[in-house]
């Protein structure tokens, strides 16, 4: 059964649950949370907002309030409305297919993108906004969200992928962080942490690829389809890269197994808080996980690129993301597309996604801005060179290749390829590449 009779038929299957109960705004459950902006407003034009993350509705929350004061001829009631991943996006599919009962305006995660451009695509092209400011971006994320020349969601973060070094540890061990430049490097200090510390240096993940192996191959120009679509899962970089990853808890033995399985559990965060490790791989956004779950690390954390695969190689990766959408159910298209713009394109709105919600901006011009180098819980954390870092790296990270296969892959990657080598040893990575490709495949084909 071919894949687009499958969302078909899923979309038959939920229009009728809607009819069961589920509601006249086409969503199969209630919003954990709604807030409206400007609801007093005498005139205002509605708009409605979906997202999955709540914490974006701080950062819309002051966009809306800044578009008011600023454009009293034409204000808006911004009704923001929050549900969980999955629904929100099930919701959003259903509702755009249907053709009744979306927002004007949506988050939608960077691995459901794919399934939002398929046959008709129910979203507005943003060029007329994106074009413009892409001289002063880091396009590479914009990429993420486009098809045949046509820009339909705008980023909420770069996403720049660092390493986090616990700095107590490493002068413990007698190592300068800012002499590991290569993977090589890496291993001999992670040598001289094991040897010198009661920590390990690193762990490895076996249920979030983000932290570990999609960065480290993308890093190198690999992924896991091609430009053309392609599955390349099993490519020989790719092997190599599952490889290291394998060797550096098995054979070198300076990392672990990351406690829960993943970097972002409770686990972890007292694992780490406690000094079982020395450093983590994560993208710049995970700061907020030392501030919210790992506040005693304050001061002890710097941030550095990522190591290189060979002197002059690429330091970093953009991973996550959200694209933030204007459907074309809209019936306020032009202005849904110019608050977006506002909110997310303009100078003012990529400061805003630092000092409201701490994430690196996907405009680089603002980087060294006065309101971006005001000082913030972030900088008092992980001290003032978060920006210069991401000065460095800013041309090194890739455009990501994702198609409506993505999340077989990732989920392939995370029960069966990082289980059979990461977890048990039981398979080498190219036994376990090849196999998790075939297993891909095999669902493409269907």
């Amino acid at each position: 059964m071919k894949k687009s009779l499958l969302v078909f038929l899923f979309a038959l299957v939920a229009i009728a649950l809607v009819a069961c109960g589920g509601g006249e705004d086409g969503a199969s459950g209630e919003a954990e949370e709604i807030e409206v902006i400007g609801e007093d407003i005498e005139g205002a034009t509605e708009l409605t907002l979906w997202t999955f993350a709540g914490q974006h509705i701080d950062f819309y929350r002051d966009a809306a309030e800044r578009w008011n004061e600023e454009n009293t001829d034409r204000p808006i009631t911004l009704t923001a409305e929050t549900y969980p991943l999955e629904q929100m996006h099930n919701n959003l599919l259903l509702a755009v297919q249907s053709g009744q009962g979306g927002p004007d305006i949506a988050d939608i995660e960077i691995g459901q993108f794919p399934n939002f451009l398929q046959g008709d695509i129910p979203l507005e092209p943003m060029n007329e906004y994106v074009e413009p400011i892409l001289d002063n971006a880091v396009t590479s994320r914009f990429e993420n969200y486009a098809k045949d020349g046509n820009y339909y969601g705008l980023p909420t973060h770069v996403g720049a992928t660092v390493m986090y070094y616990n700095t107590e540890i490493m002068d413990e061990a007698g190592v300068d962080i800012d002499s590991i430049q290569t993977w090589d490097d890496f291993v001999a200090a992670g040598k001289q942490v094991v040897e010198n510390t009661d920590s390990m240096m690193w762990n490895v993940g076996t249920e979030d690829w983000l932290m570990d192996f999609w960065p480290m191959i993308s890093q190198q120009d690999s992924d896991v389809f091609n430009e053309d679509g392609e599955l390349i899962l099993d490519n020989q970089t790719n092997i190599d890269t599952l490889q290291f990853l394998q060797d550096v808890v098995y054979k070198d033995k300076i990392a672990e197994v990351t406690p829960g399985g993943m970097n972002q559990s409770e686990e972890f965060y007292g694992y780490f808080s406690e000094g079982g490790a020395a450093s983590i791989l994560a993208p710049l956004w995970y700061m907020g996980r030392f501030t919210d779950n790992m506040p005693d690390l304050e001061g002890k954390i710097a941030i550095r690129p990522m190591p290189a695969w060979e002197e002059g190689g690429k330091r970093s990766a953009g991973m996550g993301g959200t694209g933030t959408v204007v459907t074309k159910q809209s019936e306020n298209v032009d202005l849904a597309k110019e608050f977006l713009a506002y909110a997310k394109l303009s100078e003012e709105g990529n400061i805003k996604l630092w000092t409201v919600l701490g994430f690196d901006p996907p405009r680089w011009d603002t980087w060294e801005s006065e309101a971006v180098q005001e000082d913030n819980k972030y900088y008092q954390f992980f001290g003032n060179g978060i920006f210069d870092t991401l000065l460095d790296v800013r041309e090194d990270i890739n455009e990501l290749n994702f198609t409506q296969y993505t999340p077989d892959v990732i989920n392939e990657y995370n029960t069966n390829i990082a289980q059979q080598t990461i977890r048990s040893n039981a398979q080498t990575p190219q036994e376990a590449l090849e196999q998790g490709a075939e297993a891909v495949k095999s669902q493409m084909k269907e």
